[in-house]
């Protein structure tokens, strides 16, 4: 009981802070040390409490939680998870939480009485986050060297290259790094990051607007061109298909793998068979095992796979796993990972 998760519960909905600390409590290794209808009462409980993860809804009286995250990750640094109900502008806003310092976040059902259904997501979120020393994370995140760009002739001689990315904890700030560093006529890439559904609109949309190539949100059909990054959809699984020369992507239900919909290892393991030596693989920041065989699988098919590195990661688990199982072949640090992708996918 003494290493147990000390976990409070921030929320304006009684029903929903009673429901989450009943299902909690029910959770090995983790303990509700206290509820707060507010970030003023949860100011003073932190202080009491001292509590090893927050779960923040972002919609509250008296301080709204981005206000509230601001102050906390300034003067008491704590790992964060948004648990809130992700409309299209509250998406907006939970992309904006994860910018400030935030690890993850979760969709609040629709009802308050079904809240309890998310339980054992919510738990595997609290133990990943809880070891993560959220200083060290916000200075990787902020602290990154300049923006270098990559000369757009080195990709005049490639056609019919891919790039396949696959991430989670911590992911939206990488994948926006890599991203924002890729030129404007980059081989085609494909990203699954873990999130839920609406989330990923927005979250395509901040990048559109950052990158120098075009980010959409995919759509079932959609080719995979040169100057476009597809991102998978939320509670959907993204595919890679080809008909003749051309790529494109299948976006399907399906069931969860690694708890995830979408799932990294559906999107490698398709890249695999359908794309072999012309797809390079890269795996970032996240918790679990989620994309490590689908990556063994590309470099079985004569893919090169690159691996975010432990100190730029917020979380690493999901690099650590496919490194360990020799599926990458060059571990990198954010900061290079995408100049190393273009001079590994163009043989210059």
């Amino acid at each position: 009981m003494g290493n147990d998760i000390k976990v409070l519960i921030v929320d304006d909905s009684a029903i929903v802070r009673k429901v989450f600390a009943e299902q909690l409590s029910k959770e090995a290794g983790i303990k509700v040390v206290g509820t707060a209808p507010d970030p003023y009462v949860a100011r003073d409980k932190i202080v009491k409490l001292k509590p090893d993860v927050i779960t923040l809804d972002i919609e509250m009286p008296r301080m709204d939680g981005i206000t509230f995250l601001k102050k906390l990750m300034k003067f008491y640094p704590l790992p964060v998870i948004i648990v809130s109900s992700l409309t299209s502008k509250g998406s907006n806003i939970a992309l904006e939480a994860l910018s400030l310092g935030a690890l993850e976040v979760i969709s609040k059902p629709n009802s308050a009485y079904s809240v309890g259904d998310m339980g054992v997501q919510l738990a595997e979120k609290i133990r990943a986050v809880a070891k993560i020393n959220v200083t060290s994370a916000t200075k990787t995140n902020t602290a990154l060297k300049p923006q270098t760009d990559i000369e757009s002739k080195a990709l005049s001689t490639t056609t019919n290259k891919i790039m396949a990315i696959g991430a989670s904890t911590g992911g939206t700030e990488a994948v926006k790094k890599v991203l924002t560093m890729m030129p404007q006529n980059s081989p085609g890439i494909v990203v699954v990051q873990h999130m839920p559904a609406q989330f990923t609109t927005s979250f395509a949309e901040r990048l559109n607007e950052l990158c120098k190539m075009e980010v959409k949100e995919a759509k079932d059909g959609d080719s995979v061109i040169n100057g476009q990054a597809l991102i998978a959809p939320g509670n959907f699984h993204m595919l890679l298909k080809r008909s003749g020369a051309r790529y494109y992507v299948q976006v399907k239900k399906g069931p969860l793998v690694h708890y995830q919909r979408p799932a990294a290892d559906v999107l490698f393991k398709s890249a695999a068979k359908y794309a072999g030596a012309n797809v390079l693989g890269i795996i970032l920041t996240g918790m679990g095992k989620d994309g490590a065989a689908g990556l063994l699988a590309m470099k079985k098919a004569g893919a090169i796979n690159i691996a975010q590195d432990e100190k730029s990661c917020v979380v690493f688990g999901m690099p650590k796993e496919a490194i360990d199982i020799g599926a990458v072949d060059h571990v990198k640090d954010i900061n290079d990972i995408a100049q190393t992708a273009i001079k590994l996918i163009t043989g210059e």
